[in-house]
C-alpha cells in the first residue's frame, strides 16, 4: 500500500477501532472510470479469473475484507468492504451480478463480451486459453467511504 492510501486509511479510522487488514488496488483497465462508478453507487460487484489468483499466489477475497480503491495515479478515492464472495463458472454468473458490475450499458451481453475480451487477452499473456466455463471469483462489495478531494 502506498503512503497516500495508508494515510487515508488511518484518517478514516481515526476514532474507530481499525481493522488489521486492508488492501489497495485499481479496478480493471480504466481505473478512473471504474472508480467513479463505485463512488456513484453504480458499481457494487467485481470479478476476476480464479487462475489469476493462483498465478499471482494471492489469497481470495473474503467477506469482511476492506479495500482502498485507487485511481490511475495510485491515489486513494474510496474504501469498500466485501459483502459476498462466490466462485463459479463464467457461464453460470447470474444476470443480476453482471448488472451489479455497473459497466457499459449494464446489460448481461455487455458484461459477457467485455469480460470475454479481457480474459482472452490476459490468459494469452500467460499462455492460457479462454473457456466459457472458466472459474471466476465473484465479489460483491459496499461503499464505506469516499475520500474528500
Amino acid at each position: 500500500m502506498n503512503q497516500a492510501a495508508e494515510k487515508y486509511w488511518n484518517e478514516y479510522w481515526n476514532s474507530k477501532e481499525k481493522p488489521t487488514s486492508v488492501s489497495a488496488w485499481q479496478f480493471g483497465d480504466d481505473a478512473d472510470y471504474i472508480a467513479q462508478l463505485v463512488i456513484d453507487g453504480v458499481k457494487a460487484a467485481t470479478c476476476s479469473g480464479l487462475v489469476f489468483y493462483e498465478i499471482e499466489n494471492e489469497p481470495l477475497p473474503a467477506v469482511g475484507d476492506y479495500s482502498i480503491v485507487l485511481n490511475s495515479r495510485d491515489e486513494p478515492v474510496a474504501i469498500i468492504q466485501t459483502v459476498e464472495v462466490q466462485v463459479m463458472p463464467m457461464n453460470e454468473v447470474p444476470e443480476d451480478f453482471a448488472i451489479a458490475e455497473g459497466e457499459g450499458d449494464r446489460t448481461y451481453r455487455y458484461w459477457w463480451d467485455a469480460h470475454e475480451r479481457f480474459f482472452t487477452e490476459e490468459l494469452k499473456n500467460h499462455g492460457l486459453e479462454f473457456s466459457p466455463d472458466m472459474p471466476l471469483v465473484c465479489e460483491r462489495f459496499t461503499l464505506i467511504d469516499v475520500k474528500d478531494s
